[in-house]
């Protein structure tokens, strides 16, 4: 990976965090342990994941510019999520970047951050507030 070249860039660009989010999402689909985390219809989130994932690789900022500030540990609030379901998050992510041939090297760069971002989003044992927030602007 040259020093100069984005994840973004390593990861495909916009094509490649979508075809890597679709991996993910059908893991995620066929997965009793954690599907039932996720509502019903997948859509919406997929699409949100993929402008987050491309801003957070070092991608346009689309993500932002629609939604405001992530803060996801917040906009997880209304999903119960416990320790084994981020376990299976980063297991699924690991196998959707595995099968999409992302290199090693950034995959290692990716879980470097990526698995506590994971844990902070658990959330099962504690008092939040549960409502969904929907397309809400955060700022």
């Amino acid at each position: 990976m040259v020093a100069e070249t984005t994840l973004f860039e390593v990861f495909g660009g916009r094509e490649g965090v979508s075809g890597l989010v679709d991996e993910f999402y059908r893991r995620v689909e066929a997965d009793p342990g954690i599907r039932p985390v996720y509502p019903a219809d997948l859509t919406p989130g997929k699409e949100k994941l993929k402008l987050f994932f491309e801003q957070w690789l070092g991608g346009p900022a689309v993500y932002s510019e629609k939604y405001g500030h992530p803060r996801l540990r917040l906009r997880h609030f209304p999903f119960i999520i416990d320790e084994h379901h981020a376990g299976l998050w980063l297991r699924h992510m690991r196998q959707a970047m595995l099968a999409r041939n992302i290199p090693a090297e950034a995959i290692a760069v990716v879980f470097e951050r990526l698995a506590p971002l994971a844990k902070q989003m658990v959330n099962a044992h504690e008092d939040v507030p549960r409502e969904p927030l929907g397309d809400l602007i955060l700022n």
